[in-house]
């Protein structure tokens, strides 16, 4: 499988950044100032849409006929890359409780100016590169949510071809180039090699080491994997926690 290693967008150029957990909050809680905006961009940060995509919802694509918020957020084929079909992703939790507090009573989800039509792309970026400024976040455009979506995805391990139906890319290869690795990525995958080396080494004794040695080892051992447990890897993660509470055990029977 392709990945692709950060490269920074810079003044529009390259692509846009992965957004963070930190970056997201601000961005939704004091960057956005509508319902609208906050609205607008939370459909394409939890369903992966395109901007333009997400400008061109109507507003029955999301609400029903009371008003309540639909299970599924319909994304029409005529307003997809490439037209070639509709796609339907789930309303994340996160996503209604924005739609909650956001309504429209025009055709479109979200109106153009004087209520005509939709917000156009443009508009939305214009918007979102404000705010962007406002809080010193450089390297990020419209199209950070939906690289932040799918990527965000993939490191949790949901397969590429469920990832795949919820993008609505033709093919594997032009998804695999919106998946990111992340520093921690990288962190997690050098940290599975520990202990290669010395595995083939003869074990010592333990009988040759008083039984403070023994203690200051397994808490040494113990702090290295406290760190692997916070890996997005979930096999690194179980095995990291397996080890701990077999440390853990054996310290407190030699106390």
């Amino acid at each position: 499988m392709t990945v692709y290693l950060r490269k920074m967008k810079i003044d529009r150029h390259d692509q846009a950044k992965i957004l963070s957990s930190s970056e997201l909050s601000q961005l939704f809680s004091a960057g956005l100032k509508s319902a609208r905006d906050r609205c607008l961009f939370g459909v394409c940060l939890y369903t992966g849409t395109r901007i333009a995509e997400a400008c061109s919802l109507h507003t029955k694509d999301v609400y029903a006929i009371d008003g309540s918020v639909r299970p599924r957020v319909t994304i029409r084929k005529g307003t997809t890359k490439g037209k070639i079909q509709t796609r339907s992703v789930p309303t994340n939790p996160d996503l209604r409780a924005l739609l909650e507090a956001y309504s429209s009573p025009k055709v479109y989800l979200f109106p153009g100016r004087h209520g005509r039509g939709h917000i156009h792309p443009d508009s939305a970026d214009k918007i979102l590169r404000a705010a962007f400024t406002e809080l010193g976040i450089e390297g990020a455009s419209t199209h950070s949510f939906r690289r932040t979506c799918l990527t965000q995805m993939h490191r949790s391990g949901v397969p590429l071809k469920v990832i795949q139906e919820i993008s609505g890319h033709r093919t594997l290869s032009a998804l695999q180039k919106y998946l990111e690795i992340l520093d921690e990525d990288l962190d997690s995958a050098i940290a599975t090699l520990s202990g290669l080396a010395l595995a083939s080494e003869p074990k010592i004794s333990l009988t040759s080491l008083s039984q403070q040695d023994i203690a200051d080892a397994l808490l040494h051992r113990l702090g290295e994997l406290e760190n692997l447990l916070e890996s997005p890897n979930p096999d690194l993660k179980s095995h990291a926690a397996s080890e701990v509470r077999a440390i853990r055990l054996q310290l407190k029977g030699s106390s």
